[in-house]
């Protein structure tokens, strides 16, 4: 059988569900995928379990759950039931409205009738609780008794019952705006998988035996089938050229930051992009089965394989809510029954040990500090989707960089201008080479061709006057300048139609041996090379200098990319970085697999092909100047697209890590000194009050501390 599961915050409530059904008798082979949000499971036609129970075990948990029939598709990641909510049209965005109004309310009223104050916040709190009450008995009766819900209610409903009743609404409010985010933040990681499906044109050109063109769905392309890809056209199946070349920009694939000349019987990708050329193609893959399917399929299976991370709190409540009430209960009871104690001082002292124990101090220590660090991180350009990517953050040993978009400015720039004949030797000379370059290449709307006219521009160059302008579809471009016929090629192309001196023939080569790509003018009148210029998208300012502090804070870095070996190897020499070239989606997902099973890895990528990678890591980072797939499928994006800032997250997470854990021993110091105090009679209820209000002070004003953070690990 297979559902749709609506309603899941986190991967914990994976957890939750599936040990609700494991103990339901004929159910198994349960998988629950929290990024698509599909229930598969095999139920037994002979048990006494039937769907319908299978369902009310689950809305009993507070999820709302549809069968999916077998006509539809429950991954097709177009279907309109991804499609994400306005928060406030949510359930959980609906309760946080609610309890808003009615804390305001209760503000008011306190300020002007206090009396009538107390209910409204008495209202708040029951409204508040009643949810998360029923959702902590149902998993109760589902085998999790002492869930993160269960101590919610124990600690609202306590507060309320010896007075607290401002307190408690304001816990309830915290912890219902708290789960709303958690709402959000899984919202937007599935909106993440269903932008990949647009980088697939919706429409195809199919050519038939007879050699007429209909335009058609992509979807409905089969494989041998024949397709026409026109300059400027999404690539919409994968498959084989069959006739025509041209120049494909393979970099929401393969990350290849310079688009690649392909002719017949090259293999293009579904989401590439045709530059200049027209090209035919045979289908080789069906929809389901092309690249871009893999990559959705691989980040669906990455984020499904995340293993739940269980909050501290909610561990720490599996033993400390049952341990406070056994032994609140024995204070109660004990004394009268066996030492002849008197039943109104050992209820006094019973309720005050709850009131000390009441874990409202436990419940803010964690989000209060998390709030904060969140709240420092927008701040400075850090958009962290949650508290726990802020946490592994600061836990991660090794990060793994993409190289174009990434630790580079993802577009090639000119970084040298060599002349090869006596009139190009001087500095006039360059600049006059430069011209010709410029001349030949401009309104070109190659990478290359723009970054040499930029380039020409940038430096006040004079640019003459080009006419007969023409391009060989993936070997060179032509154009008359100044009486003269030149032509821009490759090293290969220039060898083919002159000849290359051995000096020359060597600096070509040191230049592309330092992962540049070269491009050559030649005069097509006298067949003389007349200079080279050389490209190379370069390292982003900061690169170095991040690569070089995290290895002070221990945190080893290395290199992953689609680009050529000759580029990687010398932009890693460059940062002192170890690196893996020519590697696809699915290479780079297997190597981070790898490492994953020894250290704690961050992938920090920009493009499209990151994003399975960004999803199987332990936190994944995206360049905010990326695509916005890679925004939507990362745990925490940097908007200002500084690789610095991946040091200012590591030191946010330590700083936040460490303000958690000064307010646990805050909450539970300042109890347990009292919890003794008031058992032995030395201090009675209203100290009670004082040492969980000051708890609770005490932690908040602590994670306010967090605001002040600057950067600095202290």
């Amino acid at each position: 059988m297979q559902y749709h599961v609506d309603g899941m915050d986190c991967a914990s409530c994976v957890g939750k569900i599936e040990s609700a059904l494991s103990r339901m008798s004929g159910v198994s082979d349960v998988q629950l995928n929290f990024a698509t949000r599909k229930l598969d499971l095999t139920l037994d036609p002979e048990s006494k379990t039937t769907a319908k129970d299978v369902e009310k075990t689950i809305k009993s948990l507070g999820f709302d759950i549809t069968e999916v029939s077998e006509s539809h598709d429950a991954s097709n990641m177009t279907d309109d039931s991804l499609e994400a909510q306005h928060w406030w049209q949510s359930k959980k965005g609906k309760q946080v409205v609610v309890l808003g109004t009615l804390m305001s309310a209760a503000y008011v009223f306190s300020l002007i009738f206090p009396s009538y104050g107390t209910w409204v916040f008495a209202l708040a709190v029951i409204i508040g609780v009643t949810p998360f009450a029923r959702t902590a008995w149902a998993l109760a009766r589902t085998g999790t008794p002492f869930s993160i819900e269960m101590l919610m209610s124990v600690a609202a409903i306590g507060a309320l019952i010896i007075g607290e009743a401002e307190e408690a609404a304001a816990v309830v409010f915290l912890f219902s705006v708290g789960e709303l985010f958690e709402s959000v933040a899984a919202d937007r990681a599935r909106a993440g998988i269903k932008a990949l499906t647009n980088l697939i044109p919706k429409n195809a050109i199919r050519i038939d035996p007879e050699g007429k063109h209909h335009e058609v769905a992509a979807s409905s392309l089969k494989v041998n089938d024949l397709i026409l890809i026109r300059p400027g056209d999404r690539v919409s199946a994968d498959g084989e050229i069959t006739q025509g070349e041209s120049s494909i920009d393979d970099s929401p694939i393969t990350g290849e930051s310079v688009p690649i000349h392909k002719a017949v019987g090259d293999t293009v990708f579904a989401g590439s992009v045709n530059l200049d050329g027209v090209i035919q193609v045979k289908v080789e893959k069906a929809a389901k089965d092309n690249t871009i399917s893999r990559i959705i399929e691989l980040v669906e299976q990455a984020q499904a394989s995340k293993a739940p991370t269980a909050r501290f709190i909610e561990k720490f409540s599996q033993y400390y809510t049952p341990i406070v009430m056994g032994i609140a209960a024995l204070i109660i009871i004990a004394p009268p029954l066996f030492m002849g104690g008197e039943w109104m001082t050992w209820l006094y002292r019973g309720l005050a040990l709850l009131l000390i124990a009441c874990p409202c101090a436990l419940v803010l220590s964690t989000p209060a500090a998390i709030a904060s660090g969140l709240a420092v991180g927008a701040r400075r350009g850090l958009l962290i989707k949650g508290g726990s990517a802020l946490e592994v953050i600061g836990q991660v040993d090794t990060i793994a960089f993409d190289k174009t978009g990434t630790l580079t400015e993802g577009e090639p720039k000119v970084t040298n201008v060599v002349g090869l004949t006596e009139r190009y030797l001087s500095t006039e000379g360059e600049r006059e080479l430069l011209g010709l370059f410029a001349a030949v290449e401009y309104g070109s709307s190659h990478p290359l061709a723009k970054a040499i006219v930029d380039h020409a521009e940038a430096f006040n160059v004079a640019i003459p006057a080009a006419s007969n302008s023409y391009a060989t579809a993936g070997k060179a471009v032509h154009a008359t300048v100044n009486q003269r016929t030149l032509a821009i090629g490759s090293p290969v192309y220039a060898a083919n139609e002159t000849v290359i001196a051995a000096s020359q023939q060597a600096q070509i080569e040191t230049l592309q041996n330092e992962g540049k790509t070269v491009s050559v003018l030649i005069d097509e009148g006298s067949h003389e090379v007349l200079g080279l210029v050389a490209l190379r998208d370069e390292l982003r300012a900061d690169s170095k200098a991040a690569i070089a502090e995290l290895k002070t804070l221990g945190i080893r870095s290395v290199m992953l990319t689609g680009d050529n070996k000759l580029t990687a190897k010398a932009l890693a020499s460059d940062l002192q970085v170890d690196w893996e070239a020519e590697l696809l989606p699915e290479d780079k997902l297997n190597l981070l697999s790898r490492m994953r099973s020894n250290n704690k890895i961050a992938m920090v990528g920009d493009g499209i092909n990151d994003a399975p990678a960004l999803a199987t890591a332990d936190v994944g980072i995206a360049m905010g100047g990326g695509t916005d797939v890679a925004m939507e499928t990362a745990d925490i994006a940097l908007l200002k697209s500084r690789v610095i800032d991946v040091v200012h997250l590591i030191k946010l997470s330590r700083a936040t890590m460490r303000n958690i854990h000064q307010n646990v021993v805050f909450a539970l110091g300042l109890k347990g000194v009292f919890l003794i105090t008031t058992i032995l009679g030395i201090t009675g209820l209203w100290i009670a009050v004082l040492a969980d209000t000051g708890a609770t002070v005490l932690v908040t004003l602590n994670a306010l501390r967090l605001l002040r953070f600057k950067g600095s690990d202290e």
